[in-house]
């Protein structure tokens, strides 16, 4: 069964959950809830029976502030109502992506015991992760499943990306209504650029953001057509070469080269608040994790939120379940005191006591069966619903699919790279899709050795 098939069969249940959360118009949704509790939810407190002491490593990707930050919160309000276990947070910030970062802590023998894994496939293969615990599964809507098994606890739902618009460079600049279809999305670039604005400031910086983009285009010209597609490029009966990637990366190239902020390369993700806040760039294109980093960089700043439509005008968006969550390692499941106090981890984590001001710390979307509800902003109410709209077709970026349309783990930085050095040669497209095709095979084989 593939992905877009099972999220048609939980969409009802996500539905109704989505629904129940927006329930507020407040827009200080920053920082984690200063009323988390200190004491234990219902559910979550330790067993009698295990007060011996246990310490546990963690780690997470820590790239965006707003949810380090919030999972911080989390781990200390569990220590405290749960003295008996230590939790060690080897999390930390590096230039590194997070799935080299997770490699190399595996290769100097510190793979965490709770680990929030994006990369389930390659950790699985290599013997690293243990099943998640049965007991902790009916505590979501949807879990997905790998060859199978189930790995991943998800923190929250897949977000979908869209524009974060300054309403003030907007007005500015004469433009009175929202874009309907790509091309009038171009023509405001061209009024932005126009009243003197950088149309759009990008984190090139940090690579993961390059790819909120660059999935744009592809799930607009390949994968809502052919969700498929990621499997036939293996099987060597699709290319890169092919008219709809060579479209998408035309498009991306050319946004990049007219529309985009000059300074791309060398901007952090974490700069691109500011620089839309400052009036530096009139419009981010990201999830709406950067919602509270924009009210906490200016809380009177006016902006705006929607899913950029395609060519046809209609919307695809990045929204389906991925194969990502958090995960226990096949070494601590060894040790029955480190599963315990992962499994209370876990419980604790997603209890509506602790998952509501996590989600609104990090505008997530809930992937509990259990109610949870938290006030949002009018930005985060699209978002909503965007993802209740069963008439709005969802996708997943290039390296989220999984089973037989996952990618080669190794692939996907690389042709971020090969992507950002396309723009500053002025590389042609085509010759830059054939050298795609070279590398993915390559990985292909080098996988299966």
């Amino acid at each position: 069964m593939t992905p877009k098939t099972l999220f048609k069969l939980s969409s009802a249940v996500l539905a109704a959950s989505l629904v129940l959360t927006a329930c507020g118009g407040n827009s200080g949704n920053t920082g984690p809830a200063s009323g988390a509790p200190s004491g234990s939810p219902s559910g979550s407190a330790p067993a009698a029976n295990q007060p011996n002491p246990v310490t546990i490593s963690i780690a997470y990707a820590t790239g965006d502030p707003a949810t380090k930050q919030a999972i911080e919160t989390t781990i200390d309000a569990f220590t405290q109502a749960h003295p008996h276990i230590t939790i060690k947070n080897i999390s930390e910030t590096t230039s590194d992506s997070y799935l080299d970062w997770l490699k190399t802590k595996d290769a100097v023998g510190e793979f965490p015991d709770l680990v929030e894994m994006r990369d389930t496939k390659v950790f699985a293969d290599a013997g690293k992760l243990a099943e998640l615990p049965a007991e902790l599964h009916d505590l979501f809507t949807f879990l997905p499943e790998y060859e199978g098994k189930i790995y991943n606890a998800p923190l929250t739902g897949n977000a979908p990306n869209g524009v974060m618009y300054s309403k003030k460079a907007y007005a500015d600049a004469g433009v009175a209504e929202l874009p309907k279809t790509y091309d009038e999305f171009i023509a405001i670039q061209e009024k932005l650029l126009g009243s003197g604005i950088s149309p759009i400031v990008v984190g090139g910086k940090d690579l993961f953001h390059m790819g909120f983009w660059v999935n744009y285009f592809l799930i607009n010209n390949v994968y809502k057509d052919d969700p498929d597609w990621n499997s036939k490029r293996t099987a060597q009966t699709a290319s890169f070469t092919d008219p709809g990637m060579v479209q998408a990366i035309t498009d991306y190239k050319e946004l990049f080269t007219k529309y985009v902020d000059k300074g791309w390369l060398s901007t952090a993700d974490n700069q691109t608040a500011s620089m839309l806040v400052t009036g530096k760039a009139a419009q981010l294109y990201s999830g709406p994790w950067m919602f509270g980093q924009i009210t906490e960089a200016d809380p009177s700043f006016e902006y705006g939120f929607y899913a950029l439509p395609n060519r046809d005008g209609s919307i695809v968006v990045n929204g389906l379940p991925t194969l990502a969550g958090w995960a226990l390692s096949a070494e601590a499941a060894k040790d029955p005191n480190k599963v315990e106090a992962v499994k209370a981890f876990i419980k604790f984590f997603f209890d509506p006591a602790q998952y509501s001001p996590y989600l609104a710390t990090v505008n997530g979307i809930p992937t509990t069966k259990a109610e949870v509800t938290y006030e949002t902003n009018d930005q985060m109410k699209e978002v909503l619903r965007l993802m209740a709209d069963s008439s709005i077709q969802k996708s997943m970026m290039i390296n989220n699919w999984y089973g037989d349309n996952a990618i080669p783990p190794q692939f996907r930085n690389w042709f971020y790279k090969l992507l950002q050095e396309l723009v500053v040669n002025n590389g042609d497209v085509t010759e830059y899709m054939k050298q795609s095709d070279t590398e993915y095979d390559n990985n292909v084989k080098a996988n299966q050795q």
